[in-house]
């Protein structure tokens, strides 16, 4: 089967199972207290997933590979008692999964847990306290909200190293001079694990952006606003946590900084045409090059360097989005291969049913290696449904 042939199958079967869906509805929202001033809102998040890959599949790993499975899977809990104080409860149950970002394996027990627990303090729109586990204020392409991405999903190179999408600490954030100017500071528990780094040092993040047109206003971000908005938003962000690993005998200090760009803007009866990009650099103070170092200073989430640049164009009388991204990484060691480049390239569609509470997503995507020598070149198709009730 010809991969243009695989393309429409997953656009099929996505479709079909958008028509099943039924209609995406708002959750249930409960107000309590004596004056109602308190209210709680439930909200289920899902992304069922159809993937194929050229790679993984037969005894020698050479035959093609494909599933059904949840990328997403989560119930939350958002709250609020008056205007200054807010809570947010997350849960997320991963299912097992075959089809890796770097490979095809055996796949893995389903794992459940808590994704998010924040409490939200807002003193003024310019001084904002929350405190618990959520996103960290580096990379915006991390910040953006997962069921608002303008591709199928945010870059599969983009996370820290030693945690996940969140961690657990504090932060500080506001807005001055109008929304045009937005300041973010948080201290987290950053490297925490049983072998843990040679000091329990907090991991520091400091984060600022300039909106030159609409604002952008809130924590998070959005890859696209459909149109709604004329943005044009320039970022830029420093992340560091001392004596977070070893190599060798010898401690090293983590550091990271991140420029970003994004852009999004409508014109009336011809589309909405939106730019993202945005480089990052994770260091770790070369460790790869001394003695034996610790586990995740090197591979997809250790010391590396790279970007990618998103584009989308939204039709104007149509519910259609297409986009295309491309991505370039150098990584310090990856699948023991040191000094590994990666090139990722990604076209698709998203096709708005009831805006991002019921889409349709299909991406094909390829991924390069520049040392080939025990790896090998991949395609990758997903065909994905979202739906929030």
């Amino acid at each position: 089967m010809t991969m243009l042939k695989k393309a429409g199958l997953l656009c099929a079967v996505a479709t079909a199972f958008c028509m099943i869906a039924g209609s995406a509805l708002a959750g249930p929202i409960w107000t309590f207290g004596p004056d109602d001033e308190g209210l709680l809102k439930l909200d289920y998040k899902g992304q069922f997933q159809v993937l194929h890959r050229d790679t993984g599949a037969s005894p020698d790993g050479d035959g093609d590979a494909t599933e059904f499975n949840f990328r997403r899977n989560r119930l939350a809990l958002m709250g609020a008692w008056g205007d200054n104080f807010g809570l947010y409860v997350q849960t997320e149950y991963s299912e097992d999964r075959n089809i890796l970002p770097l490979g095809v394996s055996d796949g893995s027990d389903g794992d459940f847990e808590m994704l998010d627990a924040v409490l939200r303090f807002k003193f003024s729109n310019s001084f904002n306290l929350w405190m618990g586990k959520f996103k960290y204020n580096l990379t915006r392409e991390n910040l953006e909200a997962c069921e608002m991405p303008l591709t199928l999903d945010r870059s599969i190179m983009i996370r820290a190293p030693f945690v996940s999408t969140r961690d657990k600490g504090v932060a500080v954030w506001g807005n001055l001079f109008e929304d045009k100017f937005q300041y973010r500071f948080d201290v987290m528990n950053g490297r925490n694990d049983s072998a843990s780094s040679p000091e329990s040092n907090p991991r520091f993040t400091g984060r600022v952006h300039v909106t030159l047109l609409d604002p952008e206003n809130g924590y998070g971000y959005r890859g696209t606003y459909l149109g709604e908005k004329k943005v044009l938003t320039i970022g830029a962000a420093y992340q560091t946590e001392a004596a977070v690993a070893y190599a060798g005998n010898k401690e090293v200090d983590y550091s990271a900084w991140t420029v970003d760009l994004f852009a999004e803007y409508p014109i009336e009866d011809v589309g909405t045409f939106t730019l993202s990009g945005a480089y990052v650099k994770y260091d770790m103070d070369d460790a790869y090059k001394n003695g034996t170092p610790d586990t995740d200073v090197t591979g997809l989430n250790g010391e590396k360097n790279g970007g990618y640049v998103k584009v989308g164009y939204m039709l104007p009388n149509l519910p259609l989005q297409l986009f295309a991204r491309a991505e370039g990484w150098s990584f310090a060691k990856l699948n023991d291969v040191y000094d590994q480049e990666v090139d990722i390239m990604g076209l698709g569609f998203n096709y708005y049913l009831r805006g991002q509470n019921l889409k349709v997503t299909v991406e094909y995507s390829t991924l390069d290696y520049d040392k080939e020598d025990s790896v090998e070149d991949f395609e990758t198709i997903v065909g994905q449904v979202q739906v929030i009730f």
